[in-house]
């Protein structure tokens, strides 16, 4: 099995995510803010440095107004 985080329904849902940050105006740091957490956090995540874990990719969708399942739905496309 390939690591996750090179996987390409991995990468497309990073995408998703940065795709919605982006729509929102915000920026990594104001992101980052909203999940208390450091601006590297976010960056690192949508550079593929770090995989996201199940509990923060939810964090992150509530953070972005965004409904998880959704994502979840992309990566069965």
């Amino acid at each position: 099995m390939k690591k996750a985080i090179f996987s390409p329904t991995y990468i497309s849902l990073v995408k998703w995510l940065k795709e919605a940050r982006l729509s929102h105006g915000m920026s990594m740091r104001d992101l980052a803010d909203k999940l208390d957490e450091p601006h590297t956090f976010v960056q690192k995540i949508e550079s593929m440095e770090r995989r996201l874990d199940i509990f923060e990719y939810v964090e992150v969708c509530r953070a972005l107004g965004l409904n998880p399942k959704k994502g979840i739905d992309l990566l069965n496309s």
